[in-house]
């Protein structure tokens, strides 16, 4: 292995996991003179019970001050602004956040304005603009994909302008993540499919990017483990709470791992679907994390390779030749979807074209690819990934995955700028 000659590694959040953890935020809690916290979460979480199980855990010795259960499926500035009003009315001093990537990032977002002051979000746009420690924030995930208990950046849409805006500081990082299998029991094998895969993709972008190094190296490769061994089993078997606690943990690792090393090909593209199409983020990884790799085939091949092992296993990856493990460590990953898409009744996506919502309505009308491609190329992700990318490349990955055709490895060209087919 060798060693980059200069990396940074920074991880501040208190991980407390476990199947009886939610009983350990009332001390938590105290330990940071806190008292009064605000829950913020979504309707499907309150509507699932979630809020009166950490209320049971946590209402006995902590007062909560005020709970907004209303965050869109997509963080917005809007809904941001207006829960730091209500925070400030009931006289919170901390922050309780129950749910996925949007309320978690909704919770950094309002953190920002009750901390450091103001009523608009957009007034804290842009690296550097977060550069003091901000109040009390435990995050409570209820999926295990985005790790944003463990990140370093909110991302927060405006939806005026169809686009999703990253504020990243490290005082955006939670100062502590509960990790209770109980917590994510309910959510059903549809989506628990997708965030799998959402931690998944972290975990594989974090090993291959440029700015990869040992420490999240090691973290990257034990959540790769960890998805691989127990995401279908959970899909099969919701109630299984060992299963779940794993994949819980495999989220905050992944989360661990690209919050230091960063992301590539997959989450530039999948932030243009989101942000043009409205498509869940954890479809798009699923569907792009196999383009991603092969993208980049001719850059890290021997490092896609690696993923073999913790993928598939020590027999699989001893029994396969070197040149042809990166190949079989996709194909790998392409059969995971295929099985979550069997295990799901098909509501688990393999290609762009398949996505619909709930009416049956395509989401990815093949006429959006263009705009996707040329949003991808305004997203910051594609910074750290191992090869340049352009709208015409963008594009082409965008129709392989709209039909779900694998990107053929004998027509790239190396040594140019940007892959050529």
């Amino acid at each position: 292995m060798i060693l980059p000659s200069y990396y940074e590694f920074c991880c501040r959040v208190k991980t407390i996991s476990g199947q009886k953890a939610l009983e350990k935020i009332p001390g938590a809690l105290a330990r940071m003179n806190s008292f009064r916290p605000m829950i913020i979460t979504d309707k499907g979480v309150s509507g699932a019970g979630l809020i009166k199980l950490v209320s049971g855990a946590v209402g006995k010795k902590v007062k909560i001050g005020a709970i907004y259960d209303d965050v869109p499926a997509d963080s917005d500035y809007k809904v941001v602004n207006a829960i730091a009003k209500i925070y400030r009315s009931k006289g919170c001093d901390s922050i309780i956040v129950v749910g996925g990537g949007s309320p978690i990032d909704t919770a950094k977002g309002v953190n920002i304005l009750v901390s450091l002051g103001g009523n608009n979000l957009l007034d804290y746009c842009g690296s550097g603009s977060v550069k003091q420690k901000l109040k009390p924030l435990i995050a409570v995930p209820t999926t295990s994909g985005t790790g944003s208990e463990m990140t370093l950046v909110a991302v927060i849409a405006d939806k005026d302008r169809n686009i999703k805006m990253a504020f990243p500081s490290y005082f955006l990082l939670p100062d502590i993540a509960v990790l209770d299998p109980r917590m994510t029991k309910t959510l059903p094998p549809f989506l628990t499919a997708p965030t799998g895969m959402d931690a998944f993709t972290h975990a594989c972008e974090a090993y291959i990017g440029l700015a990869k190094n040992p420490l999240s190296d090691t973290s990257a490769l034990q959540a790769i483990q960890l998805v691989s061994q127990n995401l279908l089993k959970v899909v099969k078997n919701p109630n299984d709470l060992n299963g779940r606690l794993a994949l819980a943990n495999a989220s905050a690792l992944a989360g661990l791992s690209f919050s230091n090393s960063m992301v590539g090909l997959v989450h530039n593209l999948g932030h243009a679907t989101g942000g043009v199409c409205h498509v869940p983020h954890g479809a798009c990884m699923s569907i792009f994390l196999p383009y991603g790799l092969e993208y980049n085939f001719h850059k890290v091949g021997d490092l896609i390779g690696d993923l073999l092992y913790p993928i598939a296993g020590a027999e699989v990856f001893a029994e396969t030749p070197k040149k042809a493990r990166p190949e079989k460590a996709v194909a790998c990953i392409r059969q995971l979807n295929q099985d979550l898409h069997d295990a799901t009744g098909g509501r688990h996506f393999r290609n762009l074209k398949e996505i619909t919502d709930r009416s049956g309505k395509q989401l990815v009308p093949k006429e959006t690819l263009p705009l996707i491609a040329k949003t991808a190329i305004g997203d910051g992700s594609k910074v750290y990934n191992t090869e340049e990318i352009t709208y015409d490349d963008a594009l082409m990955v965008l129709e392989h995955a709209y039909e779900g055709i694998p990107l053929n490895r004998k027509l790239i060209k190396k040594g140019g700028k940007g892959q050529k087919f």
